[in-house]
């Protein structure tokens, strides 16, 4: 690792995985972290200038588009090297590596028609796709959703008709489609909206605990007018498109916890020893250097169970296996990053209240892993259901 980096590379399975992570380290530390305090200041947003450099720098070092077929302009990343690449990235605080052009994974399910519109330019940086799913009165249960999709044929031909009203829909205020989980005669469905289409609003656009660089708003649809090339995958096929989605955000959110654990504890051990107080070390004291000992512990295994889950998705594991597994990673390391921002918070003392050190934005921010794609209770009601039908073994193992 470059001197220029004070805290070193951890371990990888593969030289080719610790070349792709030095990649990644590179890309956050001299394009992320430099604009954090900035991007802070100003409720997430950054010039343009800075943004069109971001996505740059992220296309050169080869991070865009990271699990999509190279034919698409991805970089057709296994598993393992998502993790490798998304360890350094969780590092990097409001949310900046946000910029790095990339979509959802339901588009490699797309016609060729909708890869063209919509993947290609994804992964090239020149447009951004929200994907809506959660309801006010759906959140935790999707299967819930009330948003309606009802087949019509009139004087435009055959086609949709969509309503409903989508919240947290996040990036929905830069999207130039929205990827719309509705119910059909069929079963739930995934539409692709253009977000200029008549019928289509903003219903809210609420302010958010972090300060990243997209909203979470709240999108209505009202008698909107969609052909038969709006259906992502075959009709009635949206949970099983779902599933797949909810796996890798799942993964991504609880690898994510690991980087920022690790960032965090950097932070901490490097203030503590260097911080003199009474005349001697604040890290000579128990009361602060035992929490940081108990946070490395949830750390190291916190990232065990984040290198378990991409191991069995590239050996090719039963998809229920992997989904569990997935849980259980997202339930455990989002729950340990929470802890281990709070004692690194208390650890910087009045410092670690102001918004321009990485403890108190990390304190913020990683409160949603917790909560979004699926509470911490949701996770234990998989992983539960999990034990019972798969296994303890196959679970745990």
């Amino acid at each position: 690792m470059s001197p220029d980096f004070p805290w070193p590379l951890p371990e990888y399975p593969s030289a080719e995985l610790r070349a792709l992570a030095e990649r990644a380290r590179r890309f956050v530390e001299e394009e992320c972290v430099p604009h954090e305090v900035q991007a802070e200041r100003n409720h997430g947003r950054l010039p343009q200038d800075v943004v069109d450099r971001v996505k740059q720098a992220a296309i050169e070092a080869g991070l865009n588009g990271g699990r999509h077929a190279r034919e698409h302009g991805g970089q057709d990343w296994t598993a393992q090297q998502y993790v490798a690449v998304h360890e350094q990235l969780g590092r990097n605080t409001n949310g900046i590596w946000w910029w790095i052009p990339d979509a959802y994974n339901v588009l490699r399910s797309g016609s060729p028609e909708q890869i063209e519109r919509y993947l290609i330019p994804s992964i090239r940086g020149e447009a951004a796709l929200s994907y809506a799913v959660t309801e006010a009165d759906a959140g935790s249960d999707p299967s819930d959703i009330s948003t309606m999709a009802v087949r019509v044929s009139d004087g435009d031909g055959d086609g949709w008709l969509l309503n409903g009203e989508k919240w947290f829909v996040t990036s929905g205020d830069v999207a130039v489609a929205h990827l719309v989980a509705a119910n059909t005669a069929d079963g739930v469905t995934i539409f692709v909206v253009p977000a200029d289409a008549p019928g289509v609003s903003t219903a809210d656009d609420p302010p958010f605990t972090h300060s990243f660089p997209h909203g979470h708003p709240a999108i209505r649809f009202e008698d909107v007018r969609l052909g038969p090339e709006a259906v992502i995958g075959p009709v009635g096929g949206g949970n099983s498109l779902q599933n797949a989605w909810f796996t890798e955000e799942r993964l991504g959110i609880a690898v994510h916890c690991v980087a920022a654990m690790n960032r965090l504890l950097e932070e901490a051990v490097t203030w503590a020893t260097g911080r003199v107080q009474g005349g001697v070390r604040i890290y000579d004291h128990q009361g602060v250097s035992f929490p940081l000992a108990d946070s490395a512990a949830d750390a190291a295994a916190a990232r065990l169970m984040v290198w378990d889950v991409a191991r069995h998705i590239d050996e090719g594991a039963d998809p229920k296996i992997v989904h569990a597994k997935a849980s259980l990673a997202k339930l455990f390391a989002s729950e340990a990053a929470n802890r281990c921002a709070d004692r690194v918070l208390q650890v910087f003392g009045g410092r670690g209240y102001i918004r321009d050190y990485p403890a108190e934005r990390f304190f913020r921010e990683l409160r949603v892993d917790r909560i979004w794609e699926g509470t911490s209770e949701i996770q234990r009601l998989i992983i539960a259901r999990s034990l019972e039908r798969r296994g303890v073994t196959a679970v745990i193992g």
